[in-house]
């Protein structure tokens, strides 16, 4: 081999080893809300916020995501991050978010921090997220991360989200991201009055349940399913 054909395949490699330009990022984030919104259409689903879905095409999936996981970022899937967990796919953050009801005005609870990609969805569109991730190594990435692009209406904690997040409670939403074999009684004894949870309910070997759960004035739980999914289990000591 010649030394341009050598110096030609190094630059091959090297070009396809860097992370896309910033326009084709932008461009392919453009591509998948278009692709979330027609998919809502499709599922019969009412039609999304404009506010969730610009908030889907300003959060930019890549910075959530390892290194090798960048080149699919954009695709319409959940992607993996490490320690047995995942991202989920853009069009479940994009209904479980609207499911919310978000107001300027909401504090936010997330049971399942991950890589901050869900939190960073929710940031413009509530006045707080508190976010609590069990896994130690995911929690530090995550907070560092959702500070160093911004995000600082989200804050993160370490901890056993099965038990919620008692010293700001009451919260006006809670999300989880993580199957549970059932809706844990903290995270509704900390849902407000006229709150709402989105949570999935299932084990990892049976259907899992997209659950809208709502909080009457008086107390009482209203529990509606939404869809089929399938999410990585939530772990802790329950």
């Amino acid at each position: 081999m010649s030394d341009n054909v050598r110096r030609l395949a190094a630059i091959f490699v090297l070009l396809f080893a860097l992370p896309a330009p910033a326009q084709d990022f932008a461009a392919r984030r453009a591509d998948l809300v278009d692709e979330v919104r027609h998919y809502a259409g499709r599922a019969g689903d009412d039609a999304f916020g404009e506010e969730v879905l610009r908030s889907l095409n300003t959060a930019e999936r890549h910075r959530f995501v390892p290194r090798d996981q960048i080149p699919y970022a954009y695709e319409n899937r959940p992607l993996r991050i490490g320690h047995g967990q995942t991202i989920s796919q853009p069009y479940i953050v994009a209904l479980m978010t609207e499911l919310l009801e978000p107001n300027p005005d909401d504090v936010v609870l997330e049971v399942g921090t991950g890589s901050g990609y869900q939190a960073a969805i929710l940031s413009p569109l509530v006045d707080h997220v508190y976010t609590i991730e069990i896994i130690e190594a995911l929690a530090a990435q995550a907070g560092e991360r959702l500070t160093r692009l911004g995000y600082d209406n989200v804050t993160t904690k370490l901890g056993d989200g099965y038990f919620g997040w008692e010293a700001h409670s009451p919260f006006d939403s809670i999300i989880v991201t993580a199957a549970a074999t059932h809706v844990p009684p903290p995270l509704i004894e900390q849902l407000r009055p006229g709150g709402r949870m989105v949570i999935p309910v299932g084990g990892r070997f049976t259907t899992q349940w997209l659950l809208l759960i709502e909080k009457n004035e008086d107390g009482g739980i209203v529990t509606r399913q939404i869809a089929p999914v399938i999410f990585v289990p939530l772990t802790g000591e329950r």
